[in-house]
């Protein structure tokens, strides 16, 4: 698939949209699998950038249709346009990234807040009608690297200090039996680049990017908010425990988390764009997981 430039953006939407002829349009993400276009910091309409994303998208929207009204969670009401070429729309979510430097800077009240609606979010997609989500095109969550191809790609990549931490990691998850809870439906990518988080008024406003969403081991769920902060990670645990009455197991997050990290390093080491990048996650994974 040819990726199409700003005027041809322009011009598939206000053949749909007349009345946006005069708004500004720009670029707000490019991401693996769509491009986003914000028109006017209220519309967000986002284009697949190849035919399996094509097909996640059409996904994602009919997922949306079913869990949105069982959320205390704003999230994105899409609408899919056909096309050719199939690209959707939908209100944008009031809000900005929550990255760390943005979480360390919040105070304790205003922590707890975030922890609790996150907790809520989880707790409430965790309970939902499992056929249901089924029908709607929910399937298995993506495998990570086999415990032997990270040994294999991604040790070599890390510098000696912490290429040990590695090693015991990836054999700590290999030694991991089954999640006590098994599967769930979950977001399964609840980092801070998929918030609306409203920095003037220090609240999350709304969650995005269900085209990772699925059923998988219960615990996985909890390791993504530790790209913002293990301290949040900590929060929103016990604040699903209070809601949920179910116990969760911390150090196995913890090993998820690590094991992730170097899974994604393994995915992507031949990609010299973006190797480095994952490096330093690991690395930033393995000074906070010694200081904790």
């Amino acid at each position: 698939m040819t990726e199409l430039d700003a005027s041809q953006f322009r011009s598939l939407i206000t053949s749909i949209y007349p009345e946006l002829t005069a708004s500004v349009f720009r670029l707000a993400a490019k991401g693996w699998d769509s491009l986003a276009v914000d028109v006017d910091d209220t519309l967000i309409f986002k284009f697949p950038r190849h035919p399996s994303a094509e097909r996640a998208l059409v996904k994602e929207a009919a997922l949306l249709d079913v869990v949105r009204p069982s959320l205390s969670m704003a999230v994105p009401d899409m609408r899919i346009h056909d096309g050719p070429p199939i690209f959707s729309s939908h209100a944008k979510l009031d809000g900005e990234h929550l990255i760390a430097e943005d979480y360390d800077a919040l105070g304790e009240g205003d922590r707890q807040r975030l922890a609790e609606d996150l907790a809520r979010f989880y707790a409430e997609l965790h309970v939902l009608d499992a056929d249901s989500i089924r029908s709607a095109g929910a399937g298995a969550i993506q495998p990570w690297q086999s415990p032997e191809t990270v040994r294999t790609k991604a040790l070599p990549l890390l510098p000696p200090d912490i290429r040990s931490f590695a090693q015991a990691i990836i054999s700590d998850f290999e030694a991991l039996p089954p999640d006590p809870y098994g599967n769930i439906y979950g977001f399964f990518d609840g980092h801070g680049w998929n918030m609306a988080f409203d920095h003037a008024q220090r609240r999350l406003n709304g969650i995005y990017d269900f085209a990772d969403s699925g059923f998988g081991p219960l615990h996985q769920e909890f390791i993504y908010s530790n790209f913002i902060s293990p301290d949040l990670t900590a929060r929103i645990i016990s604040a699903y425990e209070m809601l949920t009455g179910r116990r969760l197991d911390r150090r196995r997050v913890a090993i998820l988390t690590g094991f992730h990290r170097l899974s994604e390093l393994a995915e992507l080491a031949d990609d010299p764009a973006n190797v480095e990048q994952m490096i330093r996650s690991v690395a930033t994974w393995a000074a906070a997981a010694r200081v904790g």
